[in-house]
């Protein structure tokens, strides 16, 4: 076993168990050292092994580990790239992948072979994943010390801020055929109703020029770039993509690009590094020569703490279920580390439903009904979710530290009318700045949108997209804030004379080691016509 136990990084003795295990080039060890006093410092107990022998070798030597000890997660360090299988020097700074022969996104025009680190983590060889893997893809030591730092900050709370109940959705147009995308948007709007709790802020971005939540087609870049900016939990992109740029806008007068790499360097997550979702092709792409998206986001000294991305051809079903099993592997279920949140999701998503299941998981439900119907290949789904179990890769640390929010309970009527006030009331344990809202719910505009029958190319037509997104992404119809001083509160809430239909009173406080969330629904009714003669 070629294991390499660093004495002065490692503890030694039989208690308590190895959980990590770390490959990581020798070149990095001497960056990596504030992650790895930052893991023991939180209890964990690693093991370290050898980069420079093949991925079987690799694998060999974990499965070794693992019949010992408790083996959680493994943290592969440095880039995959291809060149290291003749160069020497480029084979000591990288840690090999595996590739995995694909038979179903070939049928959608991808590659043979699929890049993935799963292959690591499967300890039986039934081709998903027993433990948590993740990979700090880094060409420099400068590069892997701005992953380390922001791993580090990130769980020391971060900077404080609704950044933290904030969900971040950018899409482009699928491109599909009109039924198909028809679909596959009516799927989108039910998870972002159903799969994210009400409790929670969400914001869409979305690539089609008849939308209104598409900005300014000529500014959809910057959209985007500031959607990252502003801080968020997720942000998740959906749509087409490529190794190194995603999809664009397309309008009658032209094509807008939606994010590319040239992009990165605009990124500023100062107000709160999210984990960033690619559900889309190729962003993922780590073991080619020129670096993927995702891992250029992951090494922005400001960019996102992780990105999870796959490696070649994707496709809508599987991501569809991919993404429904993230949301709830985080959301219900509430992992404690980013690792365990995936690993779970991708076993879940290999999984057929059982017909209880079918019942209490309604959206997937939902999903495999429709991809029977539009998918190219409907005798495949079982093996086109198994390989996207392959072909999603973390880029990031699997033992990140993932927050849950206390859980607040509050009290409101069921139903009350426009132009009047609602008393709601509570308990918490949190002391500290509280914001009470009252919100329109996600399938419903708080404005009146007027459908666009063409395209205005006119500067304060177009600068009146970007009005009309704000306006789309907003659905506050009033808020009152006061301090919290923990047990239990009561307060009142203006409902307007336009408020309408199906709502909920959410509720914020932000304390200084933690925070608390909370919703309830509201039915608003119209206000009454004023009498009159």
């Amino acid at each position: 076993m070629s294991l390499l136990l660093v004495t002065t990084l490692l503890l030694v003795g039989a208690d308590p168990p190895v959980d990590t295990v770390v490959v990581c080039p020798e070149v990095f060890m001497r960056t990596l050292r504030p992650w790895v006093e930052h893991r023991a410092a939180q209890g964990h107990r690693l093991a370290f092994v050898s980069n420079e022998q093949s991925g079987d070798a690799i694998r060999d030597d974990i499965r070794k580990i693992a019949q010992s000890e408790q083996l959680r997660a493994i943290v592969l360090v440095g880039d995959a790239d291809p060149r290291a299988d003749v160069d020497s020097t480029l084979r000591a700074a990288t840690t090999p992948t595996f590739h995995a022969e694909a038979k179903v996104n070939v049928l959608w025009g991808s590659e043979p072979m699929i890049a993935t680190d799963n292959s690591y983590a499967d300890l039986d060889g039934d081709l998903l994943p027993d433990i948590a893997v993740g990979r700090l893809s880094a060409d420099s030591p400068e590069q892997l010390a701005q992953i380390v730092r922001k791993i580090i900050a990130y769980e020391k709370r971060g900077p404080p801020g609704v950044w933290r109940r904030r969900v971040n959705f950018v899409a482009g147009v699928g491109g599909f055929g009109a039924v198909a995308d028809n679909v596959i948007e009516t799927t989108t709007k039910k998870v972002l109703t159903e799969g994210i709790p009400a409790a929670y802020e969400t914001s869409m971005t979305y690539g089609s020029w008849r939308s209104p939540f598409c900005p300014d087609p000529r500014h959809f870049h910057q959209a985007t770039v500031d959607r990252l900016n502003e801080g968020s939990l997720f942000w998740v992109y959906i749509g087409h993509g490529q190794r190194r740029v995603l999809d664009q806008v397309r309008t009658p007068n032209g094509l807008h690009h939606i994010f590319d790499t040239d992009d990165v360097s605009k990124i500023r997550c100062t107000n709160g590094s999210p984990i960033a979702i690619f559900l889309s092709c190729y962003a993922g792409s780590f073991d080619e020569v020129r670096d993927c998206l995702g891992e250029e986001m992951l090494r922005a000294e400001d960019g996102p703490v992780a990105a999870l991305c796959g490696s070649r051809v994707t496709m809508p079903y599987a991501m569809g279920v991919m993404g429904h099993e993230l949301m709830d592997q985080y959301f219900v279920k509430q992992r404690d580390t980013l690792g365990d949140l995936v690993m779970h999701a991708k076993r879940q998503m290999a999984r057929e439903l059982t017909n209880e299941e079918r019942v209490a998981k309604a959206t997937r439900h939902l999903l495999d009904s429709i991809a029977t119907v539009i998918s190219p290949a409907p005798k495949l789904l079982e093996e086109e979710r198994r390989e996207h179990v392959l072909m999603f890769n973390l880029l990031g640390d699997p033992l990140l530290r993932l927050d849950h929010p206390d859980r607040v309970t509050i009290t409101i009527a069921d139903e009350a009318t426009a132009g009047s006030t609602i008393r709601v009331a509570g308990t918490t344990k949190i002391v500290g700045p509280c914001t009470i809202e009252l919100i329109c719910r996600r399938d419903r505009l708080r404005t009146r949108f007027v459908a666009r029958p063409r395209y205005d190319s006119r500067d304060d037509a177009l600068a009146d997209y970007t009005t009309v997104y704000a306006d789309a992404n907003d659905r506050r119809w009033s808020h009152a804030s006061f301090e919290c001083e923990g047990g239990a509160f009561e307060t009142t809430l203006q409902i307007p004379n336009d408020a309408y239909g199906p709502s909920h009173i959410r509720i914020f406080i932000e304390g200084v080691e933690e925070f608390g969330i909370g919703s309830s629904d509201l039915h608003i009714r119209r206000a009454p016509p004023a009498s009159g003669r």
